[in-house]
C-alpha cells in the first residue's frame, strides 16, 4: 500500500467526517437500542426460503504452482482482460483438456 493513501485524522476530524456521511446514524442507534433488526434487502430475497437439503460441498481441485513459458502476445491478451488472467488461462486449458478427453472416448 502506498504511503500516499494513508490518511491520519484526529477524533474530532473523524466526527466531522461522520457528519458529512449520508448514513442516518441517529436512526440506526435508535433502532439498535429498540432491538430492531436491519431490513432484508429485497434484491437478496428471503434467505429462509433457500432449500439447503440438496446442497453439496464442492472442494475445488488443488492447484500446483508451476512456471511455464508462453508467448508475449498470449500473456498480454489474457492480462489485458483484467484481474484473474491466470484463472482464465487455466479455464482455457481445462476446456482444451475436456475436449481432448471427450474426443478420445
Amino acid at each position: 500500500m502506498s504511503e500516499e493513501r494513508i490518511t491520519r485524522v484526529s477524533l474530532e476530524e473523524a466526527r466531522l467526517l461522520q457528519k458529512d456521511s449520508r448514513t442516518d446514524w441517529d436512526r440506526l442507534r435508535r433502532e439498535q437500542a429498540e432491538g430492531l433488526e436491519p431490513e432484508i434487502d429485497p434484491d437478496e430475497g428471503d434467505p429462509s426460503a433457500i432449500d439447503w437439503s440438496k446442497a453439496k460441498l464442492v472442494v475445488p481441485p488443488r492447484k500446483t504452482l508451476v512456471s511455464i513459458r508462453v508467448d508475449d502476445d498470449v500473456l498480454a491478451f489474457f492480462k489485458s482482460q483484467g484481474r484473474g488472467y491466470q484463472t482464465r488461462m487455466n479455464a482455457v486449458l481445462r476446456s482444451y483438456m475436456d475436449a481432448q478427453r471427450a474426443g478420445a472416448s
